[in-house]
């Protein structure tokens, strides 16, 4: 086929034992290309790759890290529309949302090219006379990345580049959904001068692919982003065989409405959480908890954004939410605005599949109100453009509705008063909190990550991403 993609191992394009087509949401009838599928064998060729090129980089310079970092994130730059373009074709995100995306990763490698410069220890005086102790930082070894399908080309880069700065060897297996952006940062980086094995690309299935690196006692550290469930089974997995392990899960994250609010703001903040990328973001607000005061003015105002929202494909001009990813993701939508209705709440807006010009898996935003939080659509992360609000009386019932969730990820407020801002950042049981802002996007210099089931071991992002992609090793010196 001429518009096959290969696996990339230990410096060489790989063909697999067979292909999967990857299909433009928007149209379904568009095939972005066939990407090979790697099996357990291909996967332990890879992991075997890296573990042989590991001690190389893992004594190289910081230079020799920056600027093979810092040369993929300038052409992610120069090459922002196209990729943009491809992440929008493959993931359905609206072009000025996948450009949008592709810069923040290039600013993600840039970021991390700087980080293999600025790494550094501790030189500490000892109790003991005369000793001296250092305390240096070192790579972990092989490490295995598993990426989701909601953001294509952002969490590839804030796993790869860190891993790669901080002198890791790599093994990278992209979701099934979405290979073409992880096969463009393959690309990419095989024309730098990494050297053959410390990055590895293996497309392919999770029960082939996934569990092996899962598996292995070469990788020494893996870092999720995916599911609760299989989230869950990786912690096990690695836990039981003592590697480290970094998962980033789900969210049932909560934005609340105070009386004092700005509507404007308001409304803005829960529609861009809720609904834009389609909602298919795990820092999405999918519970809006709106005290009685402003509650009906605030649905009254909501359902009128959502109808001036344009539901098409990913490409065209004027779109302002795309279609959902895949076939499978739309029927839990419509699972879920269901059962939220067989259970009480009312569908105020949307909900229902819409055609287009091109057939794709299209859905209006869902607003679900008279809800409470004991319902399903109140428990559950359904991922898609569906939100559901919650009346209650004050900012004290709020902030426990908010808190009465096993998820932990993200949490916003919106109020003008500075009291409750303020004890809002501390009481929130969320590892982000935004105040009168969405609660999805962040920026790529900071940590990111949750509490309670919604993340497991150190933050990603920023500079405490050298938490998991480091040990740290303490030496003492006496001269003699």
């Amino acid at each position: 086929m001429s518009n096959e993609f290969k696996n990339y191992i230990n410096g060489e394009w790989v063909a697999g034992a067979e292909t999967r087509p990857n299909i433009n949401p928007s149209d379904t009838s568009d095939i972005i290309g066939h990407y090979a599928q790697a099996d357990a064998a291909q996967t332990e060729a890879a992991i075997d790759a890296a573990q042989a090129a590991f001690a190389g980089w893992a004594f190289s310079t910081p230079q020799q890290r920056f600027d093979v970092l810092d040369q993929v994130g300038n052409e992610l730059l120069a090459r922002r529309e196209e990729i943009g373009r491809l992440l929008s074709r493959e993931e359905g995100k609206t072009l000025p949302e996948g450009m949008g995306e592709t810069h923040r990763a290039a600013m993600i490698f840039k970021y991390f090219a700087a980080e293999a410069l600025r790494l550094g220890g501790e030189t500490l005086a000892s109790v003991r006379p005369g000793v001296s102790v250092d305390v240096i930082r070192q790579p972990v070894g092989v490490v295995g990345l598993i990426a989701p399908w909601n953001f294509p080309i952002a969490i590839p880069a804030w796993k790869i580049a860190p891993a790669l700065a901080y002198g890791n060897a790599v093994v990278f297996k992209p979701a099934e959904l979405v290979p073409g952006c992880a096969w463009t940062i393959a690309e990419i980086l095989s024309r730098t001068a990494l050297p053959k094995g410390v990055f590895n690309l293996v497309m392919g299935p999770g029960s082939q692919v996934g569990a092996t690196l899962v598996d292995s006692p070469k990788v020494k550290a893996l870092s999720f982003t995916g599911s609760v469930a299989t989230g869950r089974r990786i912690i096990a997995s690695c836990a039981a065989r003592q590697a480290k392990v970094q998962a980033e899960m789900g969210g049932k994250n909560p934005v609340i409405v105070l009386d004092d609010a700005d509507l404007n703001v308001a409304v803005n903040a829960a529609v861009q959480s809720a609904y834009f990328s389609t909602g298919q973001r795990c820092t999405a607000s999918s519970r809006i908890i709106v005290t009685e005061g402003i509650h009906d003015r605030f649905v009254e105002a909501v359902v009128a954004k959502l109808e001036t929202l344009k539901v098409d494909h990913a490409l065209k001009a004027g779109t302002d939410i795309g279609p959902v990813v895949d076939q499978r993701q739309l029927d839990q939508n419509l699972r879920y605005v269901d059962i939220a209705q067989k259970e009480g709440g009312r569908l105020a807006f949307g909900g229902d599949v819409v055609e287009r010009e091109t057939r794709g898996f299209y859905q209006r935003p869902a607003l679900i109100t008279e809800t409470r939080n004991d319902m399903t659509i109140s428990r559950e992360e359904v991922f898609g453009p569906v939100a559901n609000v919650i009346r209650v009386r004050d900012y004290d019932e709020a902030l426990a509705v908010a808190n009465d969730t096993e998820f932990g990820l993200s949490a916003g407020l919106c109020t003008t008063s500075l009291k409750h801002a303020a004890h809002f950042k501390l009481h929130a049981q969320a590892g982000m909190v935004m105040i009168n802002l969405p609660t999805a996007g962040v920026d790529y210099h900071v940590p990111f990550g949750g509490s309670k089931g919604s993340s497991y071991g150190p933050r990603e992002q920023g500079s405490y991403a050298r938490e998991f992609y480091t040990t740290v090793k303490t030496a003492y010196t006496f001269p003699g």
